[in-house]
This record gives structure tokens, sequence and C-alpha cells, in this order.
């Protein structure tokens, strides 16, 4: 399935229906009177979120979404049936935007949040409505109402705790493998990874959180570099962010440099994000010297005391991958003590 997450979509409320102008005709009542109905309402627009769905793709083909008119009132003071509600299913960790104010109406977090976003037309009156004692035979009846109309721009940010940041080849997706069911591709090239995926982690018996891979940034990537930022966003709701580098075949300095790249690229996106950013693991110990690594992990250690907490693994061998994730899981459930 392909990954969507952004999309425009027009929506519209089902119109009210019309009132009827009818009087009675029967053998046994000599004088017959109004008796038109009112006009049914129409359908409402509602959105809900949803667990089993996880890319807007559902709307890649359909774009227009219209809830079903309000019926005509029928004689004998009939009253037109009302128009279905149209629901329409969104992936959990969606917002709605209004496409013209780019106001935001509703962010649906939850499985099963409701939004009641357009209104359907209320229906016509018919034209027993209006008969009274000055006017026997009333002809009048009145139209149904227009139902409300939006453009909209529907924005998914994936849901996890943890969120995977790094450039590409990093090892990212190499981790979500290690330890979750999850397969996102792998490959010995830059930007294998073309969409975020998402992993469940068990780190122990009864706990376990979900962690998100997302694309490589690159240097100059909140200019439109490489695949840009535009999947940033999906950061946006996680509780922690580790930033996976590799290590192999560089200096302390370079692995630096590569820290402070993404630590402005995401500062230019956005600085509050910033400062989720708590775990640097090192990838690829398999491929350097024990020496090079500790002696690595000593400078890193006196730049970022108090900074970061440095973890060492090998994704591709699984060296040291669960214990990452146990110690991510024992922070994460001190976090939540203190908060």
């Amino acid at each position: 399935m392909k990954f969507i997450d952004e999309v425009t979509i027009d929506v519209k409320a089902g119109d009210g229906g019309n009132g009827l102008s009818s009087f009675r005709r029967l053998k046994n009542i000599p004088k017959g009177g109004p008796d038109g109905g009112d006009g049914g309402h129409g359908g409402n627009i509602i959105f809900q979120s949803v667990n089993n769905l996880n890319t807007l793709s559902q709307f890649r083909f359909q774009r227009k979404f219209q809830a079903e008119n309000g019926k005509r009132g029928g004689s004998q003071n009939k009253t037109g049936s009302d128009g279905g509600d149209l629901i329409i299913e969104v992936p959990c960790g969606t917002l709605l935007y209004d496409l013209e104010t780019n106001n935001s109406l509703a962010d649906l977090v939850n499985d099963g949040d409701q939004l009641l976003l357009c209104n359907g037309g209320r229906g016509g009156l018919g034209n027993l409505r209006y008969k009274s004692s000055t006017n026997r035979s009333p002809t009048k009846f009145t139209e149904g109402k227009d139902g409300e109309s939006l453009s909209l721009r529907l924005e998914l940010r994936l849901l996890a705790d943890i969120g995977l940041l790094g450039k590409p080849n990093a090892g990212k997706s190499s981790l979500v493998r290690a330890v979750s069911s999850a397969k996102p591709k792998v490959a010995d090239y830059a930007f294998t990874t073309l969409h975020p995926s998402l992993g469940v982690v068990d780190y122990s018996d009864s706990s376990s959180f979900v962690i998100s891979d997302i694309p490589g940034l690159i240097a100059g990537a909140s200019q439109g570099v490489g695949l840009g930022i535009q999947f940033l966003k999906h950061l946006a709701r996680t509780r922690v962010i580790v930033q996976i580098v590799d290590i192999y075949d560089k200096s302390p300095v370079d692995v630096m440099e590569e820290i402070e790249e993404l630590t402005i690229e995401i500062k230019d996106y956005d600085s509050d994000l910033a400062e989720k950013v708590k775990w640097l693991v090192l990838n690829k110990i398999d491929l350097i010297d024990d020496s090079e690594l500790d002696a690595l992990v000593d400078e890193l250690k006196i730049k970022y005391k108090g900074i970061l907490n440095i973890y060492c693994i090998s994704a591709a061998k699984k060296l040291g991958t669960q214990q990452l994730m146990r110690e991510i899981g024992t922070y994460m459930e001190s976090f939540d003590e203190q908060e």
C-alpha cells in the first residue's frame, strides 16, 4: 500500500429535502385541506479515527465526498426521510485543516474519536405548516437548505513513543527490524527508507512501546535537499527521539559534525522537537576496534554530558539492541513517574 500522509479533499453535507404543497382529495372528505409534509434533513459529514488505518491512501483517487440529501416531503403530512450521515474514517493521528484559512479544525488521536464537521441542511416546510385561521388553503412551501461544505487538508502524524532520527544508512531500519516484527526495507544505498514505518517493541514480559523510523536527513534538508524535512512531522508526537549515527570509518570529529548537522536541521524545523532528542546511539560497532570505540565514547561523554544518553550497538548483528530497548523502556517508565 502506498504511504500517503497529506491530502486535500472536498466534503459536503447533504441538502435538506423540499417541503410539499399538497391538498387532500378524498371522496369521503368533501372539503379537503392542505396536507403537504416537510422535507427531510440532509446527512452530516462526520470524521472518525480508527486504529486499522496507517496511511491516507484511501483518499488517493477519491477527493470529493458528499452525504446523502434529505427526501422531499409527501402528501398526507408525511415528512421526507433524512439523509444518511457520511462517516469518513481516517488513521489515528490525523489533523484536519481548513484549506482556505489553514486553521486547525481537529486532531483525531484516539481510536473512535469523532468530529461532526459539516451539518446537513434542514428540510423545507410543507404547506400544512402555513395553515391558519385566516389562510385555510395555503399553497406556500419552502425548499430545503443547502448542506455545509468545506475544502480540507488532512495531515497524518504517526503515533509512536520512540522516533528514530539519523542520516541515510545510519541503521534506523536495521534497528527496527532487530527489535520488532516490522520489516522495513534495508539495503546498502542511500535513502532506502522512503516513508515512515512503525514497529512494536516488547522490552519486557509485560511492557512495550511503539518505535518509528523516518527517512534519513542530510545537511540542507530544511532547504529541501534530499527528501527534505517532510517526514519530520511524524516525530512531533513521539515522546523521545533517538539519534542514530553510523560510526564506521569515521573520526570523533566526523561523528560530532554529523550530530551537529542533524541538530541544526531539526532545530530549523521545530526547536521544541529538538528538546526530545535524549538518546545517542552509535551503530556498527562490530566494524571498528574496541580501542577506537572507547576513545570515541569518552570524547562524546565529555561533549554531551548531561544532554544525551550514549549507547553502542550493531543493529545488523543485533549486538546491544535488546539491552538498548530495555534501557529506553525503563527510562520512559521513570519519565512517566516524573510527569
